[in-house]
């Protein structure tokens, strides 16, 4: 593994049957660091996450091509086996149990703990309440009744249940208040400094570029710029095209 890199990807191509989205795609994700992926619709952002949780195949057809997790080759495994390895994804629909409650649906979030028979696992629900406090008043409400920004807070508290090494977040702020994802943005921040890496797709460039480390404009399935979110924050053809406007 190359020092420091809990996730290497290179040379990635991805797609739907023979639609090809993803064309030799590399980045990498250092420990403890977010990542941001932005773009536009239908740039292939979802593609990529679901092609590295094992949702989709993917094809490394190079020579040195390869999708490496704590330093080990994973292009091969099936998406339990990702997930037991440590790599969560919060999809963009968030995939709740509607019926069930919010307590209900945090412990089933607890399967890879449980599977690696983690005593304490269920303390991670009191982690959980800690970060969503609202999720702590409604623990006994069905999760097909909650607020969007309340729906949302739920995907990532069961996917933290998970204990991953990697969280993996497809849209967090998609169809939420501006004030709901300020607070999703802040909790992504402590979740950082709590040593979590978290890859971020996201169309609301600015908002990403403010918690990343590092990040990556995707256009078409090609990536056409990166580098340290800051200074992509101050490129003229990102602000143009993403921000808008020059803070």
């Amino acid at each position: 593994m190359s020092e420091g890199l809990l996730l290497e990807v290179r040379g990635l191509h991805a797609g739907y049957g023979k639609a090809e989205v993803l064309r030799g795609l590399s980045i990498a994700a250092p420990a403890g660091s977010v990542i941001t992926v932005i773009g536009p619709n239908g740039a292939g952002k979802s593609t990529l996450l679901g092609a590295l949780m094992g949702l989709l195949p993917a094809k490394f057809p190079q020579p040195g091509d390869s999708l490496r997790f704590e330093g080990e080759d994973i292009s091969r495994l099936t998406l339990e086996e990702r997930v037991m390895r440590g790599l969560a994804l919060v999809p963009e629909r968030r995939e709740l149990f509607g019926t069930m409650s919010v307590e209900d649906n945090l412990v089933l979030g607890g399967w890879r703990p449980r599977r690696l028979g983690v005593a304490a696992w269920r303390d991670g629900i009191d982690r959980v309440f800690e970060l969503f406090p609202r999720l702590k008043e409604r623990r006994a409400q069905q999760a097909g009744t909650l607020s969007g920004g309340e729906r949302q807070m739920l995907a990532i508290g069961r996917a933290l249940m998970g204990q991953p090494k990697l969280l993996m977040l497809d849209e967090p702020s998609l169809g939420l208040a501006p004030l709901i994802v300020r607070d999703i943005f802040t909790i992504i921040g402590q979740l950082r400094r709590s040593g979590v890496t978290i890859l971020l797709v996201e169309q609301n460039a600015r908002a990403a570029l403010d918690v990343a480390d590092h990040g990556y404009v995707l256009e078409t399935g090609d990536l056409v710029l990166e580098g340290p979110a800051a200074d992509l924050a101050d490129d003229p053809r990102v602000i143009e095209t993403y921000l808008g406007a020059k803070k």
